[in-house]
């Protein structure tokens, strides 16, 4: 059974930064590609982030690029969002998530607030 936990999120200033963090089990990780989506209060669900694999390229929502980086650490199972300058537009529940075996899992999502 694929399973994905996220960590990270939390509360945080105008301009300020969070890393987010999503272990999976359950599948040959480096195989995969990854992506972090969020879903802001009263918002449809957006993909903000992926990264393919396993070389690691990466493609990211208008929205973000520039400012948010997607990673992976194959050995440790881990996808990374590193995101900087955090605006009013960040806010959200944010997960990560793998399409494998012709079905999409999901993490329950770790939430993000930015406070001006």
């Amino acid at each position: 059974q694929v399973y994905l936990q996220e960590s990270g999120g939390g509360s945080v200033q105008h301009g300020g930064s969070l890393r987010l963090s999503c272990h999976a089990s359950g599948l040959n990780f480096r195989l995969f590609p990854m992506s972090w989506w969020r879903q802001g209060l009263g918002k449809e669900r957006e993909m903000v982030a992926n990264i393919s694999a396993p070389n690691g390229g990466t493609d990211y929502a208008d929205s973000v690029r520039g400012r948010f980086t997607i990673s992976r650490d194959n050995i440790r199972r881990m996808l990374y969002l590193q995101m900087n300058d955090l605006n009013a537009d960040d806010p959200a529940t944010y997960y990560c998530k793998v399409r494998s075996r012709g079905r999409d899992y999901w993490g329950q999502g770790t939430q993000v607030t930015v406070s001006s």
